[in-house]
């Protein structure tokens, strides 16, 4: 299996909590993901507040596919990838 962090984008920020956990929990299985802060990034905070009805809900996660997760479980996260590079 061939995995490409472009496969996975995290949009976070640096205070939340849940992000925080999904990310230590990704880390600690070595699930590759591209990271993007959306207080950084005026488009990124667009983009997460037009998918989650106007709020800049994080994390939310986006993937090759076109799909996205608001706030999934690591697994939930790892499962996916393993469909997109099956």
């Amino acid at each position: 299996m061939t995995t490409d962090p472009a496969h996975v984008t995290i949009y976070a920020t640096d205070w939340c909590p849940y992000c925080h956990n999904l990310i230590s929990r990704l880390n600690r299985t070595d699930t590759p993901y591209e990271l993007i802060d959306v207080e950084a990034d005026a488009d990124a905070a667009t983009w997460v507040e037009s998918v989650n009805n106007g709020n800049r809900v994080v994390p939310t996660v986006k993937y090759s596919d076109g799909t996205h997760a608001t706030n999934p479980e690591a697994s939930a996260v790892r499962r996916k990838l393993e469909e997109l590079t099956a």
